[in-house]
């Protein structure tokens, strides 16, 4: 089981598959697991060499307890030491939700490291402390809350999944959340091709949505009807336009 030092915290990743380097960076609450129960690296990992993280805070890796440990840069620095330790100078990235927050940061504070950018589910705006507070509140409540956080039905390996969460790190990643600010500034400045995507039915779909005019060669997919965690979970609706744009990033021989 691989692990690798970022400044003191221990990163679990896992590497699949053969190809390209792609990144897959999971959601709040979550972990890499989730790419495998929902299909989405069996699909790729013929094509792709996947290197899958799961998040500072999340899944194996290490859970600080401080907010000032999930810091966005912080983040970037976890991904790039994974690359690092695998010799990988640049990868494309793909992220869900905080995951698409983490590809946003990357783009800030690391961009000459990736070829290309897959973002679902997330916009790169500074939201109000007022509309990030319930979650905190929510996560108040101990790891029984969080399968009726995501909203949608879960499997029962997800469920039990959500139940081994440590909730004074995810407490203390919501508390950085809520101060931190956003990654608008860096859309016109991206060099690379970008593919962003969500749910009509996503609470983040109108700013998802309108950030991409401000992105240089960027394109929206909308998937109708779905809602935030559907926007992942539909994995059958979302590959066929992953693989498009990747195969125009990443052409293969």
């Amino acid at each position: 089981m691989p692990y690798v030092n970022s400044d003191g915290v221990r990163i679990h990743y896992r590497v699949d598959g053969a190809g390209p380097p792609l990144v897959l960076q999971h959601g709040f609450t979550d972990s890499l697991e989730s790419w495998y129960e929902l299909r989405y690296v069996p699909d790729l990992n013929t094509d792709y060499r996947l290197i899958l993280l799961d998040a500072r805070g999340h899944g194996r890796s290490d859970k600080p307890h401080e907010p000032a440990a999930y810091e966005p840069q912080l983040f970037v620095r976890d991904i790039l030491a994974v690359l690092d330790e695998l010799r990988i100078a640049k990868a494309h990235f793909w992220g869900y939700s905080m995951g698409g927050r983490v590809a946003f940061a990357s783009a800030k504070y690391a961009p000459e490291r990736f070829s290309s950018f897959v973002i679902g589910g997330a916009h790169p705006y500074q939201e109000e402390r007022s509309a990030l507070a319930p979650t905190l509140q929510e996560l108040q409540k101990g790891a029984g809350a969080l399968p009726d956080y995501w909203g949608v039905p879960l499997s029962p390996a997800l469920h039990a999944r959500l139940l081994t969460n440590d909730m004074k790190a995810l407490r203390a990643y919501w508390q950085k959340r809520m101060e931190s600010p956003g990654f608008d500034e860096v859309l016109a400045t991206l060099p690379m091709s970008c593919l962003l995507y969500a749910g009509e039915a996503d609470g983040r779909y109108a700013n998802a949505k309108g950030c991409v005019t401000h992105v240089p060669n960027a394109t929206f997919i909308s998937l109708p009807d779905l809602k935030h965690a559907e926007g992942f979970f539909r994995s059958e609706l979302v590959l066929p336009h992953v693989r498009r744009f990747l195969a125009t990033v990443s052409p293969r021989a």
